[in-house]
């Protein structure tokens, strides 16, 4: 009986360990996997950034080799020389500094407005609620593109795209969002009555508790939000070029679209300009990666 069992026992442990190398082998051959798909997204992103430090003669030489994705390390010196051209020359720095503004203005009252109108679709009672819940996710399928011409006979008939009311084109159709209204309902819908009970027993009103109580809460699904809508308005191009009419008000995107086409700029202009608008963008992801985890995770956790 003992050797019996201690077969089993020898058994059940062969079994073990031939499971536990399939599942390391599992791993490895996973990692490895994705290991070469991520070398096979950054080819591009490496060829952008070294080649933004090479000047055209450079440029023409390592084109088909390995050097295409290297900068030039015979020229550390001039490895920002396209970078000065664009800021000095195609004043880059001041479009930059236009999608910055729009985006900061859009993030604020994206948060208020769409906030606003998610806590009072999610925790307030009102004849029609469901009604506008079935709105939104309807309008949620509707593709942007299907409203853009409507959108710009609304906006030259009220605003009349001119010089400062252009600037309001920009922001203000950008200022609603209804999957943003959606993000923010399904994290509303996360918190606790009793957060919302506890302030009205201590003299809120409904405001002071969406301020006070509900946005604090609600970090993660701000950031969220805000990184959506940099990311919305910092690679805006085809709107901006339909309201806007002084090309000094342009965002980066639609500024760089009319640089690329400058007779005389070189490839390594185009890609440091490039580099610039993508710059921005990781460094916004990447400080609010964390957040947007744990926005999309499940809401609230107590």
């Amino acid at each position: 009986m003992a050797k019996n069992i201690n077969e089993i026992i020898e058994n059940d442990d062969v079994v073990v360990v031939k499971k536990s190398n399939k599942r390391a082998v599992g791993h490895v051959i996973y990692y490895i996997f994705g290991i070469c798909l991520s070398f096979a997204f950054l080819f591009p992103i490496l060829y952008m950034i070294a080649t933004s430090t090479k000047s055209q003669e450079r440029i023409a030489n390592d084109a088909g080799t390995l050097l295409m994705f290297l900068p030039d390390f015979s020229n550390i010196g001039g490895w920002l020389n396209n970078y000065a051209v664009i800021f000095g020359d195609y004043n880059v720095g001041r479009y930059a500094l236009n999608s910055f503004i729009y985006a900061i203005i859009v993030i604020i009252l994206n948060i208020l407005i769409n906030g606003m109108a998610a806590y009072a679709i999610c925790k307030l009672k009102f004849p029609g609620k469901k009604f506008f819940n079935f709105i939104i996710m309807f309008l949620i399928i509707v593709p942007v593109e299907t409203s853009i011409i409507p959108l710009y006979s609304i906006c030259k008939t009220m605003l009349q795209l001119r010089q400062a009311a252009s600037i309001l084109a920009i922001i203000l159709p950008q200022t609603i969002s209804i999957f943003n209204i959606f993000l923010f309902i399904q994290f509303f819908s996360s918190i606790p009555k009793d957060y919302e009970e506890a302030a009205r027993m201590d003299g809120a009103n409904t405001i002071q508790i969406f301020f006070k109580v509900i946005l604090p809460l609600s970090k993660p699904i701000i950031a969220t939000v805000a990184v959506f809508c940099f990311i919305g308005v910092w690679n805006d191009y085809l709107w901006p070029t339909m309201v806007l009419n002084d090309d000094s008000l342009m965002p980066i995107q639609a500024a760089l679209t009319t640089i690329q086409s400058i007779e005389g700029i070189t490839t390594g202009q185009i890609m440091a300009s490039l580099v610039t608008t993508s710059i921005p963008i990781f460094v916004v992801y990447v400080l609010a990666q964390k957040y947007i985890v744990k926005g999309f995770s499940g809401g609230l956790k107590l």
